[in-house]
């Protein structure tokens, strides 16, 4: 980062032929013509002129081809979004926005998606930011230009990788503001384009397109179910690489933890899909613990919650939980059968034609026969589950939508997700899990700061399911077999 706090101008908001201006700071106090020009000229032409579509083309014209069958007339913009400063001139790492990822391929800033209505449906292009400008020093003076950030691809090259006319996206809100008709944009990405906007559309038809858009992410096509899977392969090694370090875990904390898994995501994928929970101890009982800062120590459990995400955007969520020392105590042992006996009724409730609510409904009752069993609730069982009483334990549902989001579709409406019904290329997580807090009096002493939770990422077929991470044991005995190949 030196050079840069030496070198880098301020970023202007927009490109444009304005003078780049220099930061207040900056070493050097301008440009002399002289230098400008040399600038200019002794550049080879780097044009990428033999570019292929992109593997998921064909998928994303589909995608477009059912949004505009189901907003006839209608103009719609869905952004990419805008990079979000971190720290004064720092930016956080960008992820495009799904919906717009979904419908084009593409991922960087800035991008724009508008389907124009024409007749027999719309006419799609995808306004983006061309090249580095040569002739007025942006792409070397620029804190955005090619020279500092990487080379943009440019706007032919676009079309062919994206199979969509692509435009200059610093000319679309002057176009957007002029525009006629029915419009939907799709909120909270870019707020220049909303405000192009904002006497043409409405938060009811805007929401309505939004919906939309997560709805038909409920069904995934093959490309995307074979993206999860590798997503989930990765995560399988991503774990492996975990317990091979365990005791390097120990000597310094869960951030080793945390750390490792990254790498595999990094090598392997373009992140992780979500803050790693790396929860060793009393932790574990902590829904999202993302601080990752605690002790590991032999003789506790690890509860690891983590996805690799692919460079496509799609997610694994896969959680297991494992004996630090690589094995189960007697109390350990009998809270994680229980948990792996409830994932296993949920995950043979998850077939088409089911309930959504099915395999929630499943893991919930084996788990509250066994708190009713343990005498740590008072029975019968319809009794706690109509009240809810197990909740203290189990807390959270025991499932969701898995896919470019790690709790994907959330915008779905209620009857086409949690009330609705199974079809084959639905893939959800099925997650059961019991947590017995360190200060909780009302379970014996031995219970307490215990927290399990085992989750798998379940694709719906024509005749049942298919555990994607079936490469993880599950089961207590084949979880220590696992752990001891691993460390021997």
């Amino acid at each position: 980062m030196t050079v840069a706090e030496e070198l880098t101008p301020e970023t202007p908001e927009t490109e444009s032929e304005e003078p780049i201006k220099q930061r207040k700071n900056g070493l050097y106090p301008g440009v002399s013509d002289e230098l400008a020009e040399n600038m200019k000229s002794g550049w080879a032409d780097t044009e990428l002129r033999d570019l292929e579509p992109i593997a998921q083309a064909a998928e994303t014209a589909a995608r477009r081809a059912a949004l505009s069958a189901r907003f006839p007339g209608d103009r719609l913009v869905i952004p990419a979004g805008n990079l979000k400063t971190r720290s004064n001139d720092t930016e956080y790492a960008f992820r495009a926005s799904v919906e717009y990822a979904y419908l084009t391929g593409n991922q960087t800033e800035d991008g724009v998606l508008v389907m124009e209505p024409v007749a027999g449906g719309h006419k799609a292009t995808i306004y983006l930011l061309p090249r580095s400008d040569r002739e007025n020093g942006e792409f070397w003076l620029s804190g955005h230009g090619e020279l500092w950030v990487g080379r943009r691809h440019s706007l032919t090259e676009a079309e062919k990788l994206y199979g969509i006319p692509a435009s200059d996206v610093r000319e679309l809100a002057d176009r957007l503001r002029e525009a006629t008709g029915p419009v939907r944009v799709v909120r909270g990405y870019d707020a220049g384009i909303e405000a192009a906007l904002t006497d043409k559309v409405t938060a009811e038809r805007d929401a309505e397109l939004r919906v939309f858009l997560s709805e038909a992410r409920l069904v995934k096509d093959e490309f995307e179910i074979g993206e999860l899977q590798k997503a989930v392969d990765s995560t399988v090694r991503g774990f492996e690489d975990v317990v091979r370090v365990l005791d390097k875990a120990e000597a310094t904390s869960e951030r080793y933890i945390e750390g490792t898994f990254y790498l595999r995501a990094r090598v392997e994928g373009n992140d992780i899909g979500y803050g790693t929970i790396a929860a060793a101890g009393p932790h574990a009982c902590t829904l999202h613990w993302v601080r990752n800062d605690g002790p590991v120590r032999s003789g506790d459990l690890l509860l690891l919650d983590a996805g690799v995400e692919t460079h496509t955007y799609y997610t694994a969520d896969v959680t297991r939980t494992l004996p630090v020392n690589g094995r189960f105590s007697e109390i350990q042992k009998q809270i994680y059968d229980a948990v792996y006996d409830a994932q296993e009724a949920g995950i043979a409730a998850v077939k088409p034609g089911g309930k959504y609510r099915d395999f929630h409904d499943a893991a919930q009752r084996v788990l509250t026969e066994r708190l009713v069993e343990w005498g740590l609730v008072e029975g019968p069982v319809e009794r706690v589950l109509e009240l809810g009483l197990q909740r203290r334990w189990t807390l959270h549902g025991t499932g969701h939508m898995l896919g470019m989001d790690v709790h994907d579709c959330a915008a779905a409406r209620v009857e086409s997700y949690v009330d609705g019904t199974l079809e084959p290329g639905m893939v959800l997580t099925v997650e059961p899990g019991l947590y017995f807090q360190a200060d909780d009096l009302t379970v014996p002493e031995e219970y307490r700061g215990i927290g399990v939770r085992i989750e798998d990422d379940i694709l719906v077929t024509e005749d049942g399911n298919r555990n994607l991470s079936e490469g993880l044991p599950r089961e207590s005995d084949e979880v220590e077999s696992w752990m001891a190949s691993l460390k021997g």
